[in-house]
């Protein structure tokens, strides 16, 4: 999957430094992450739904 066109943005959690990020991107059908020290390889998009479980399973919801 080409991502190119997508606005990605930084996660809060990741590393002051900047060597350990993750980037995100929303779009309307799904999120998109992806390793920012890597952006040549395709992102992984995972539905909202999907997300929304993730979300809630890492925040111990």
């Amino acid at each position: 999957m080409s991502t190119p066109e997508l606005d990605w943005f930084k996660s809060s959690y990741s590393s002051a430094q900047g060597d350990d990020c993750v980037e995100v991107s929303v779009t309307e059908q799904a999120i998109h992450v992806r390793d920012s020290k890597d952006v040549s390889r395709p992102a992984l998009a995972v539905g909202r739904e999907g997300w929304g479980r993730f979300v809630r399973y890492v925040a111990g919801v």
